[in-house]
């Protein structure tokens, strides 16, 4: 399948690891020149030439902190001034620290809530212009399954990422005369590096192992395993695709089921 994507910008945020890296990775191989951005810049590098030598693909890598929107502004700048045009943005960051309500303070609310939600309202503003400019663009949001089922020890998280899909449903009734659709996805369990994280902080809070935890999270899903973040990049690439044109407005799960709702 053609998914139309050959010379076509991608930005993708938060790319120097994990399912930022692997959509960035999967783009890539499809032909799309892709600019990654991450805080840690030798990271970043690392990521560049990781998809290079893969995909042999056009790579640029923009040091930037997603929660800082000075960073954000020059992250767009780069890419515009480097490519001319963007026609993808994939919003993602990494997510607030676990823990209950009772545990968060103020300017823990509001530092997820910075990283989480206006990370993606910052970078979203300062690409439509572009995408209207040429009548075509994909803005996809990276969430959480926690914004269909909310994951107990991740009330900042659950909180900061249902506002993202509210504000991308929104969004999306707004611009899809321009040709932009607005999507998100909702990884499930996903062997990433903060998942392995999330295993140890639970595992020391139960006295368990992170390999116990794992496990056990792999017993939860109908699959019987957790995904790969390559899975999640390949979904991604299609949404960001020609052939994803009548698609908008939607939040879907890769999550091999775990999911238990209807919706």
């Amino acid at each position: 399948m053609d998914l139309g994507l050959e010379g076509k910008v991608a930005i993708v945020a938060a790319a120097s690891r994990g399912l930022g890296k692997a959509a960035a990775m999967e783009l890539s191989r499809e032909g799309a020149r892709v600019a990654i951005a991450a805080r840690n810049s030798k990271g970043l590098e690392a990521a560049a030439e990781d998809i290079r030598a893969e995909t042999g693909g056009q790579v640029l890598a923009a040091q930037a902190d997603v929660s800082k929107a000075a960073d954000i502004d020059k992250l767009v700048d780069t890419v515009l001034a480097e490519y001319g045009r963007i026609d993808i943005l994939v919003n993602n960051a990494g997510g607030p620290p676990p823990g209950v309500f009772t545990d968060m303070s103020d300017d823990d609310w509001l530092a997820a809530i910075n990283l989480n939600l206006m990370s993606t309202i910052r970078l979203t503003r300062r690409v439509l212009p572009s995408m209207r400019k040429q009548k075509w663009g994909r803005v996809i949001n990276i969430t959480s399954v926690s914004v269909k089922q909310p994951i107990p020890t991740l009330i900042l998280s659950n909180t900061a990422r249902a506002g993202v899909v509210a504000m991308a449903k929104t969004l999306a009734g707004q611009v899809g005369n321009d040709g932009i659709t607005v999507n998100n996805v909702c990884p499930g369990y996903t062997l990433t590096d903060r998942m392995i994280d999330l295993a140890a902080h639970t595992a020391e809070e139960e006295g368990a192992t992170p390999a116990d935890i794992i496990d056990r999270w792999a017993e939860e899903v109908p699959v019987g395993r957790l995904g790969q973040p390559e899975e999640l990049g390949a979904f991604i690439t299609f949404l960001a695709s020609e052939r994803a044109g009548y698609i908008t407005g939607t939040t879907v799960q890769v999550d091999g089921g775990q999911v238990k709702g209807l919706l």
